[in-house]
């Protein structure tokens, strides 16, 4: 059995329904008579009395039920209004095209009207855009568009459109900073910021601590010439995994790292051992560190002699003195560490091994270096040597 339309009645149809419940007292008869609901007939006959001040308290009558509706309304449309200038706020600047462009985008989810006045357009104007066929840069930047997302995705959604630009340059595309940056924004591609680092190691400690030879001279021209290294951490459901990195200042590369349950010598030893496993340096390295009692320790010093290398640490307090490896840590973190959860301390370790190993050190295009990688920022440096 079908259901009967739902029917809609004008305040004269209710009016007079409720005028003949009052005059025959037969709410049920009438209701049949005029083919109503029951409980219809029984709310216009109570809001009737509301209208007429014989209602109960704080009962709302007809007009303000109207008003409440009303300011519903209105509150409903300024919410989509603010909802949509967040959308809105990077594009309305851009004149009238990008304007269509973002009013097409989310037509789903927000009335064309609303949009358009909004953002100051005529719908006219918008319907008509949408009827001429898309130019030649439109095309070019919906491909590029596709293009980005691919970048973007391969770059684990941690690049920025500086670094988006330069991996799309390097795929044979000629196409400016600025554009790259509006498209990445109307598509609401945007990397994370950094968290504040902070320190995990331990200086709080009566062993011999070396003088700050690097003195912040970040900028290091040859291959083995400073290694910086220092230690973080990551959570994970079993506890704390550390993490000790050692890296090329002159390639930003990490060439030795080491986990562990615990931040006992042990740790920055074995991160020790693998840099000097894969570069065995055959000139006078410098080493700098913090203060942390790992690095002070006399086995990790005694390490450090028999190696040849010269020890310099970093001034009490002063975290900027190992800035580039304290930034690594920042960026390791914001890129992987904040962005997962690990249920055993493997888990974690083998992420961070795959992001120092595969993504960081061979993929990830790094500022400093001209945007390439600080592996083909080595293959690059060490082939001009030898031509």
């Amino acid at each position: 059995m079908s259901r009967r339309p739902r029917r809609t009645f004008t305040p004269e149809q209710k009016a007079e329904a409720v005028r003949l419940v009052h005059e025959t007292g037969n709410l049920s008869q009438v209701a049949r008579d005029l083919d109503l609901g029951r409980s219809s007939l029984v709310e216009w006959v109570r809001q009737a009395e509301i209208d007429a001040g014989d209602g109960p308290t704080g009962a709302l009558t007809t007009e303000e039920r109207k008003e409440l509706a009303r300011l519903k309304r209105e509150n409903r449309t300024l919410r989509m209004e603010r909802d949509f200038l967040k959308k809105a706020a990077g594009l309305l600047r851009q004149g009238d095209r990008s304007a269509f462009e973002l009013i097409e985008a989310e037509r789903r989810r927000f009335p064309v009207r609303l949009m358009c006045r909004v953002l100051g357009v005529s719908p006219s104007g918008f319907y008509a855009w949408r009827e001429r066929p898309p130019s030649r840069r439109r095309v070019d930047d919906i491909r590029l568009t596709r293009e980005i997302r691919v970048v973007f995705r391969e770059a684990r959604g941690v690049y920025g459109s500086p670094r988006v630009f330069e991996e799309l340059k390097a795929r044979g595309h000629r196409l400016g900073r600025k554009r790259v940056e509006r498209l990445m924004r109307a598509e609401g591609l945007q990397a994370t910021l950094p968290k504040r680092f902070r320190r995990a190691t331990e200086a709080a400690h009566d062993l011999p601590v070396a003088d700050n030879q690097l003195d912040r001279r970040f900028d290091v021209g040859e291959r083995d010439q400073v290694w910086a290294t220092d230690i973080t951490y990551v959570r994970t459901h079993e506890g704390w995994l550390y993490l000790a990195v050692v890296m090329d200042l002159w390639s930003r590369r990490i060439i030795g790292w080491s986990m562990a349950p615990h931040m006992r010598t042990e740790l920055v030893d074995g991160a020790l051992s693998m840099a000097l496993g894969n570069r065995r340096p055959k000139r006078d390295v410098l080493h700098h560190s913090d203060r942390g009692s790992q690095y002070a320790s006399f086995a990790y010093q005694r390490k450090l002699r028999d190696a040849g290398l010269r020890c310099s640490m970093s001034r009490r307090g002063e975290c900027y003195d190992n800035a580039v490896v304290e930034s690594f840590f920042g960026t390791l973190k914001h890129e992987l560490v904040y962005r997962h959860s690990w249920p055993t301390r493997m888990s974690a370790r083998r992420a961070v091994h795959e992001y120092i190993e595969v993504f960081y050190n061979r993929r990830r295009r790094h500022s400093y270096l001209g945007y390439v990688s600080p592996a083909e920022f080595e293959k690059q440096s060490l082939a001009a040597e030898a031509a």
